[in-house]
């Protein structure tokens, strides 16, 4: 048995792992399998995902806080949808073409990690985000500046919750 707060370390060194979270189990099972599907917010945050509850309407769900997403397959009931902040897209003014979801947002936070910046999002659909240091320059990003999140419905993963 080894007790870490590391995620690389729990998912490098484990066969099975458990999470446990205000002094409860929320989650367990194989690295991958809780890694794919997290089930609470700061299991999603461990894996560096983002965790959105709602409800599957057919190609769409409505999500608890407000806001719906698109989706390529349908859903129904209360699910939670996944979406990786590689996923995400970040405009300055709301672009064309062909992915499905574009929703307004700020810029609460921002993170170097290497050649990449971590940004978290403010909105109706509250995201992670992952730019290049040289676009998140070049976009002229900071805490507090407007943006587009884009998200393509086939990147957005949707399980039962």
């Amino acid at each position: 048995m080894l007790v870490t707060h590391d995620p690389v370390d729990a998912t490098a060194l484990a066969d099975r792992v458990l999470v446990v979270e205000d002094g409860a189990v929320v989650q367990a099972g194989t690295p991958a399998d809780v890694a794919r599907h997290p089930r609470t917010d700061y299991v999603a945050r461990l894996v560096g995902l983002s965790l959105l509850p709602g409800t599957g309407e057919g190609l769409a769900v409505r999500l608890a806080g407000g806001g719906v997403v698109a989706v390529a397959e349908p859903a129904a009931g209360p699910v939670l949808v996944a979406i990786r902040p590689e996923s995400v897209a970040l405009y300055p003014s709301r672009p064309g073409g062909s992915p499905r979801n574009a929703w307004p947002a700020r810029v609460a936070g921002a993170t170097p990690h290497g050649s990449t910046v971590r940004c978290e999002l403010d909105g109706e659909v509250p995201l992670l985000a992952d730019v290049t240091a040289t676009a998140f320059a070049e976009l002229g990003l900071a805490p507090g500046s407007p943006v587009w999140a884009v998200v393509k419905a086939s990147e957005v993963t949707v399980y039962a919750r």
